[in-house]
């Protein structure tokens, strides 16, 4: 049973970070490269290795407009202005993968 329950757990966090990786190279890898460690528009810090908490407490101050680091707050929010909460959850648990 606590194998199971493992198995679970494991393919859960698979599955999410997949969903993750998926969204972060159809709205992020253009800017970030697919590694996180490209400047953004040769502006930003890369994003590589940032941790899960920050990417999503950063990402919603972008996509409430409350956040313009790097003068980037425009471009930022119309790239994450439609993802839900879920999705930004996501983004940023991939994100904290990238090393």
């Amino acid at each position: 049973m606590k194998k199971i329950v493992i198995a679970t757990i494991f393919a859960g966090a698979t599955m999410l970070m997949a969903d993750g990786a998926a969204t972060y190279a159809t709205k992020c890898a253009s800017c970030h490269g697919a590694d996180g460690k490209t400047p953004a528009l040769g502006k930003s810090a890369p994003i590589a290795g940032m941790d899960a908490a920050t990417a999503e407490t950063e990402i919603n101050g972008y996509k409430a407009g409350t956040l313009n680091k790097y003068g980037m707050g425009a471009t930022m929010k119309g790239m994450v202005v439609a993802l839900d909460d879920a999705t930004i959850k996501e983004v940023a648990t991939y994100v904290s993968t990238l090393k």
